[in-house]
């Protein structure tokens, strides 16, 4: 049996010790209700595991949601994040915090332009027994690497939420975008048992920070680079053991510079000693399998190894289909074998396959942001893509998501669903240009075993932005809605795309 994917492992929960909170908690200009995000004595059941996105250890899976162009202390394009913790009864945005580089704790301070927030993963970096936050400052300009070079940080996790924090990298190079969106993923690639982070530098070359760290951020294991033979342009990362040998690997969407069509699906294989050089997967005609722009990893069909699920959300020619024109996007399932990923048995899925939801349309932009988990309880992880340029009626771009079923056969376009703004019980209204399903994630929030979907808007309110949070059941997937925005937070609204991207 295959170790389980890093997106969707779960770490035992150890002891917690009971902390009296008495004091009124101020956390980046967000009042919280005092020990509203400690963790309590107990979690979801006693001895549960814990999941990977519980920064407070109290055994619900938590929220961090990523508004990289926000304006913050008057700079535009500053960037914030927010975090809102899970509970017996879901998200609470009652436990709310806001994160930037003003944010007592966090390295470096609030710029015009630096982007904080472009990407966001998340893994107990310490190993201290709580989730810590990894961020992404795409366009920090730094000493050793000059302007827009990027930095990576850490927001670390505690028994009252996170705090504090430390830088992890900077960019090497001028324009390097360390840290920027979808170039971070972490896994434990070298087998060693702590979590490794990895990201991306010079636009192609894998940068792997090894694990455990210290709390002044220090990697304990050094770092390993693994250079591209390609001059490529890496477009988004993740990891899994797609070989089931219980190793993490690193998984990655590609396509060659200006050439936006060329692109391929690569991965390279974790090792004892170091990342393995990359290796492409292939389709039924030996030729390298293009995929898409954004993908996620995990085991579908239950069999034990970690599949690969890429989303392509742009219309145009592709080589993988015998009839090559994708109109509206598409996506792409990659079951995992013991030689790895089998590109031969990949399956294609889109608005025209019989059971998904909608019709196949130019710009629908199907396949953006797909994430794996288990949304019904039925023992295989399904797939949630957005398709943000959905029409709804006479309603341009109003936005859509999408629910893919997972199987012991793998992925299937039967018993679909879909979820918008217009479907009962979900707050709000379509509109035009709100494109709902920019972003998509699945994490247990209420602790009841079940991936609950939240749903990003950046375009909402005339690109304000705003998030949609759900709590699945066996038969639905958009029960007890919530919503919250700039307003719930208390940000600013103008330009700031909240929802652009979830921690993985």
């Amino acid at each position: 049996m295959a170790a389980p994917s890093p997106r969707h492992r779960n770490l035992t929960r150890p002891a917690r010790i009971a902390l009296a909170t008495g004091v009124a908690l101020v956390v980046a200009g967000t009042l919280a209700v005092p020990g509203a995000h400690a963790a309590p004595a107990g979690g979801p059941a006693a001895g549960a595991a814990q999941p990977r996105d519980d920064f407070n250890g109290d055994g619900y899976a938590d929220l961090a949601v990523a508004a990289p162009t926000a304006t913050v202390a008057g700079k535009k394009g500053a960037g914030y994040v927010a975090v809102v913790y899970g509970s017996a009864n879901g998200l609470r945005t009652a436990t709310r915090q806001v994160f930037h580089q003003n944010t007592a704790g966090v390295p470096g301070s609030v710029e015009t332009g630096d982007e904080f927030g472009s990407a966001l993963t998340t893994a107990d970096l310490d190993q201290d027994g709580y989730a810590d936050l990894v961020v992404g400052v795409g366009r920090e300009d730094t000493a050793d690497g000059g302007e827009d070079s990027g930095l990576v940080e850490v927001v670390w996790g505690g028994p009252q939420g996170l705090s504090g924090g430390a830088a992890l990298a900077s960019g090497g190079n001028a324009y390097d975008g360390l840290g920027a969106f979808g170039h971070l993923t972490v896994g434990d690639v070298d087998g060693d048992g702590a979590p490794d982070v990895v990201t991306v530098e010079n636009l192609h070359d894998l940068r792997i920070l090894k694990g455990p760290f210290g709390r002044d951020g220090a990697g304990a294991g050094g770092e390993q680079t693994v250079r591209d033979v390609y001059d490529s342009r890496i477009l988004d990362l993740a990891a899994g053991d797609v070989n089931g040998d219980g190793l993490t690997d690193v998984v990655a969407t590609e396509n060659d510079g200006d050439e936006y069509d060329a692109r391929r699906v690569v991965y390279w294989l974790g090792d004892r000693t170091a990342l393995n050089p990359f290796t492409l997967v292939y389709d039924i005609d030996g030729a390298g399998l293009q995929g898409g722009e954004n993908l996620d990893v995990g085991d579908v069909n239950a069999d034990g190894y970690d599949d690969i699920v890429v989303g392509r959300a742009v219309d145009g020619y592709d080589s993988d289909l015998d009839n090559p024109y994708v109109k509206g996007g598409r996506v792409t399932w990659i079951p995992g074998t013991p030689e790895g990923p089998d590109g031969v048995k990949a399956v294609f899925l889109n608005q025209d396959r019989p059971g998904v939801p909608g019709t196949a349309e130019d710009d629908d932009a199907f396949g953006t942001d797909v994430h794996i988990g288990d949304v019904d309880g039925d023992g295989y992880q399904d797939v949630v893509t957005g398709v943000p340029g959905e029409d709804l009626g006479s309603v341009s771009a109003a936005g859509a998501v999408v629910v893919l079923r997972g199987t012991a056969n793998g992925l299937t376009g039967a018993g679909g669903l879909t979820v918008t703004q217009n479907t009962a019980n979900v707050p709000g209204t379509a509109e035009k240009n709100d494109k709902f399903g920019g972003a998509t994630h699945l994490g247990d929030t209420d602790g009841d075993g079940l991936a609950d979907l939240v749903v990003g808007a950046p375009g909402e309110n005339s690109g304000a932005g705003s998030v949609w949070y759900f709590r699945s059941t066996p038969t639905a997937v958009a029960g007890s809605a919530g919503t919250f925005g700039a307003g719930t937070l208390g940000t600013v609204a103008t330009g700031a795309k909240l929802g652009t991207a979830f921690a993985d």
